[in-house]
């Protein structure tokens, strides 16, 4: 039997010698045992993230070159510990050698549709870091929400925070709160990315400052999503509860749309320490393009000014911004609309993170039957056709140095609480975490090696409590 290791590591030797056995009654306390074994070396040849792993009889021998290599060998020795024949706890003989294909490898959890509180978002982490995953977006505000408390601008989480999609309670995060999700994403590696929508998405700052709003643009688009899926029409100064997009707009860039920028923008990055801030970008579908260029060029220097990186969606492509700016593509594995030569336009910028929404976007239903998730990206995204893409070919043309990794957005129109992020999350975030971190030339890189490995990880997830949202196929 393979190992059942996912992400599957860069070169895998079975050992010659005996299996190491662990003196435990349960997996859990096995792992811990296994942990504490470790026998850990600094070695500076090893690749950032990477880590050199060996496994006898008598013993666990880890070298890296930094603490989330040490973190990703240990990750990688908990799926290594199993229950021979015998009923006891081992790790077979193996030596590994590791390092991952992209430096960012991420998740986004929309807490602006819904709300999610911060152990939620902490367990969140610690599931994203065991799969090696390093970055966290999270999305902050949207029309239906501003979920971060700025002391800047007092109103927008006053005004702004309290109601959610469907009409659900809302919440925020008080700067305590947000200086913890960011102290534990650290002790797990990861880097918190957080993004303020601009200059669409932005009903919710309207409830605080209708000073700096444009009129809604209730298109026949906006009409027909309200009559499909429910809710009202967007009005000035009345909470947003529905499931429309791109009739929101801050009003042309002038004094008082500046200051705004400068006071959300300039505090968040102060109150950030990842080198990266996302501006958003996308759907702005009620701005002028003259408009939109402005507003996002200036909220991109901003950032910039700060010191931060400005990450947007890839219709920022549009805008003239700083030069290492980074898209982030959110079109279809085979692009439409334009959006193949958006993504081109950072290539020569700070580059492009993929998140094509046909294969990673986990808020798509895995088939017709289920109960929550959205379907407008082509349809239902299974298990199989999470997996079955790779990077290099998403955006033809596109240079492999453009490409920085791979994100896994969790949008939460449909997504109310911790059991509806693991129905739709578990298993597909393990697809995305593969395909960002495993080279595709291997032969474990198939889906139907993949496929079994990955019915033996959410057997473990199972017993971990976890309700994931689809049965792996056994063909």
């Amino acid at each position: 039997m393979p190992l059942p290791l996912i992400p599957w590591p860069r070169r895998v030797t079975p050992g010659p010698g005996s299996a190491l056995q662990l003196a435990a009654r349960t997996r859990d306390e096995a792992i811990d045992r296994a942990r504490s074994a470790i026998r850990h070396a600094d070695d500076p040849t090893i690749p950032r993230e990477g880590y050199a792993l060996r496994v006898d009889a008598d013993g666990i021998a880890v070298r890296s070159s930094d603490a989330a290599g040490a973190a990703y060998a240990a990750a990688t020795l908990a799926q290594l510990v199993e229950c021979d024949d015998t009923g006891s706890w081992v790790i077979r003989a193996v030596e590994i050698e590791d390092a991952p294909r992209f430096p960012y490898r991420g998740a986004m959890l929309d807490v602006a549709r819904h709300f999610h509180p911060v152990p939620t978002v902490a367990w969140f982490i610690d599931r994203l870091a065991e799969l090696k995953l390093n970055h966290l977006h999270l999305h902050l505000t949207d029309d239906q929400g501003w979920r971060i408390a700025l002391r800047s601008r007092p109103d927008l989480v006053a005004r702004g925070s309290a109601t959610a999609t469907g009409g659900d309670a809302g919440g925020f995060y008080t700067q305590d709160d947000w200086q913890a999700i960011l102290a534990h994403a650290a002790a797990c590696h990861v880097t918190v990315v957080p993004e303020i929508d601009l200059p669409g998405h932005t009903h919710a700052v309207g409830l605080a400052h209708p000073e700096l709003m444009a009129p809604p643009v209730v298109s026949d688009e906006v009409r027909e999503t309200t009559r499909r899926l429910g809710g009202s029409l967007p009005e000035p100064g009345v909470p947003y509860t529905g499931l429309a997009v791109g009739f929101s707009s801050l009003r042309p860039l002038d004094a008082e749309v500046d200051a705004f920028l400068v006071d959300v923008l300039g505090e968040l990055c102060a109150i950030t320490p990842g080198p990266f801030v996302h501006i958003g970008g996308d759907e702005a579908l009620g701005t002028a393009p003259e408009d939109y260029a402005a507003l996002t060029a200036r909220a991109a220097r901003i950032v910039a000014d700060a010191g931060k990186t400005p990450i947007a969606w890839h219709e920022a492509a549009s805008a003239p911004l700083p030069d290492d700016a980074i898209g982030q593509y959110w079109g279809f594995l085979v692009p439409t609309d334009g959006h193949d030569a958006k993504a081109h336009a950072f290539a020569d910028r700070g580059g492009l993170i993929l998140s094509p929404a046909d294969a990673v976007y986990l808020d798509m239903k895995y088939d017709e039957r289920t109960p929550i998730g959205l379907t407008w990206a082509y349809g239902p995204t299974s298990i199989e056709r999470s997996y079955r893409w790779e990077p290099d070919d998403v955006v033809p043309g596109l240079p492999a140095r453009a490409i920085r990794g791979v994100e896994a957005p969790l949008w939460t129109e449909t997504v109310r609480d911790r059991q509806d992020i693991e129905r739709l999350v578990f298993p597909r975030i393990a697809s995305a975490a593969e395909i960002a971190w495993s080279t595709a030339r291997d032969p474990e890189r198939t889906w139907p090696a993949y496929r079994a490995r990955l019915a033996e990880l959410v057997s473990r997830w199972e017993d971990d409590g976890i309700r994931v949202g689809a049965i792996v196929p056994t063909s």
